[in-house]
């Protein structure tokens, strides 16, 4: 979800999920949008509240049912500041 100049990623299977696990080696990530592909740097976000805040933000875009369907545990979030 892009927000301001930031964008926010929920993986997901959480903490288990594969990408994630490397981002806690490595948080490089390239973002590929319309062919154009950009690096940066993911900010891990751990703490609960922080993370509730941006699940709040998915709901509010992409509705309940579909965050529920699409992101059965939501434990972990990252930041990209774009």
């Amino acid at each position: 979800m892009y927000e301001g100049n930031t964008l926010y990623l929920l993986p997901v299977q959480g903490s288990d999920t594969n990408w994630y696990k490397n981002l806690l080696i490595d948080q490089a990530l390239k973002i590929s949008v319309n062919g154009v592909v950009i690096s940066k740097r993911g900010k891990l976000i751990t703490d609960g509240n922080s993370v509730d805040d941006i699940v709040r933000k998915f709901r509010s875009k992409y509705g309940e049912g579909n965050v529920k369907r699409y992101y059965p545990k939501t434990d972990v979030a990252v930041e990209v500041p774009l």
